[in-house]
């Protein structure tokens, strides 16, 4: 029987929590065993209604916004004060298929160098990028994530398969550079062996960073098609909009420092200068704020 800790991050939009808990509910836990920790990043926000209706899981309070990385880390930490096995990181905007927990730790027992698996993504249906392109049959098959992709030469992360339908062609078994923060399954071990979510990021990159953590100690890093879950992509950080300029911006140069080659390195410190020159404004004060290494929740 093996034990699996859920933790799911709570900012906004409780509608769209309360549909996540639903679906954990319905979950075939065949072997399984789950305990479900529901962080509440937000101290404006009141779950009440929810702590009525999922007596069983477990509410946890930061007491202020601690971003993606130090509000998971806050539920992480409580999971694997225990017994669990595994922690299975989700978005709260996320629904899943019932056999996504089973296929993931199914995958997992076959190598124990295996230390952090994703399932297949999917847009929940009407939340595509690019709604105009499909046809009502496709909607809920459009792929979100099937797979991470790093271009080392670029410093650039991305999905593979997003905006295609699938049809299959993405449902091998197979390591990959990076598995999304939006729903990770991770080996207990990999957290007592490199730490939790680096909470210098607060918010983008952080999973890409602690997945290239985990590799460098030895770890295996899957994508497991057989598990899928589907993402209600909001959109509440846009390409463009400050949060996303900032973030990505800042955290693209941190974790390019640490893990790129020399001359990389020199290409993104050039790149840095020039968006110092021509970039959106919030675009600058993320390459000064790396530069004066202010990270965390920085000047946002």
């Amino acid at each position: 029987m093996k034990e699996i800790s859920i933790v799911i991050l709570h900012f906004s939009g409780r509608e769209q929590t309360e549909v996540c808990l639903d679906s954990i509910k319905k979950l075939n836990l065949k072997d399984l065993e789950i305990k479900v920790f529901v962080v509440n990043n937000n101290p404006k926000e009141n779950l009440n209604s929810l702590k009525r209706k999922f007596k069983e899981f477990v509410f946890l309070e930061t007491g202020k916004n601690l971003g993606y990385a130090g509000g998971n880390n806050v539920g992480i930490k409580k999971a694997i004060s225990g017994k669990s096995d595994f922690v299975f990181v989700i978005n709260n905007d996320t629904f899943l298929d019932k056999d996504a927990l089973t296929e993931l730790v199914k995958a997992s027992v076959s190598d124990e160098k295996i230390g952090i698996l994703g399932p297949k993504i999917y847009f929940a249906p009407g939340y595509e990028f690019h709604k105009e392109r499909y046809q009502a049959k496709d909607k809920g098959k459009v792929i979100w994530y099937a797979g991470g992709l790093i271009d080392w030469q670029n410093v650039v992360s991305s999905h593979r398969g997003v905006d295609e339908v699938d049809h299959g062609q993405y449902d091998t078994l197979i390591e990959t550079d990076f598995v999304s923060g939006c729903a990770m399954l991770v080996r207990k071990e990999v957290f007592q062996k490199i730490g939790f979510f680096d909470e210098r990021f607060f918010l983008y990159w952080e999973d890409v960073d602690f997945c290239q953590r985990a590799k460098k100690v030895g770890f295996k890093i899957m994508f497991v098609p057989q598990a899928k879950l589907w993402h209600a992509n909001a959109g509440s950080s846009e390409v463009g909009g400050k949060i996303h300029d900032y973030y990505m911006t800042r955290n693209r140069l941190l974790f390019g420092m640490r893990y790129a080659d020399l001359r990389t390195k020199i290409a993104l410190v050039r790149q840095s200068f020039k968006i110092l020159r021509q970039g959106r404004l919030w675009q600058k004060i993320g390459v000064k704020d790396f530069y004066l290494k202010k990270f965390g929740q920085g000047s946002l």
